[in-house]
């Protein structure tokens, strides 16, 4: 059963990352924003998530892996960011390659410990 629920949840967070991917997307833009945007994003959404609301709320084991790995999963892509990566690689943008890796993972981070101190600062206010 725990499959139907991360495919369906996963169902959305494909739809919800490709209509972002539209409104953000601009062929005429060089530097990959929108996959950026999007992975920063789920970062401090799957932290948010595991730490605040599936502590706060009594969520079933089968609906937080739905959610956790399906709807977040779906929603942010290791893959587009490599392909992106290499693109701007082999257009001879290697600066732009290196910032683009080097925000995507440590923005990533940066997210994902945003995420985690929510928790942190709801325990001690």
């Amino acid at each position: 059963m725990v499959y139907i629920f991360v495919g369906i949840a996963g169902f959305f967070g494909a739809i919800l990352r490709y209509s972002i991917g539209l409104a953000l997307f601009d062929e005429s833009k060089l530097f990959p924003f929108a996959t950026l945007m999007i992975n920063l994003l789920g970062s401090f959404l799957l932290a948010f998530l595991t730490t605040v609301v599936f502590k706060r709320f009594l969520i079933p084991a089968p609906l937080k892996t739905a959610i956790g790995t399906g709807f977040v999963g779906s929603f942010t892509t290791f893959s587009t960011l490599s392909v992106e990566s290499v693109k701007l690689f082999q257009s001879h943008h290697l600066l732009l390659g290196f910032v683009y890796v080097l925000v995507s993972l440590l923005g990533g981070l940066g997210m994902s410990r945003l995420g985690f101190r929510v928790r942190k600062e709801e325990e001690t206010g």
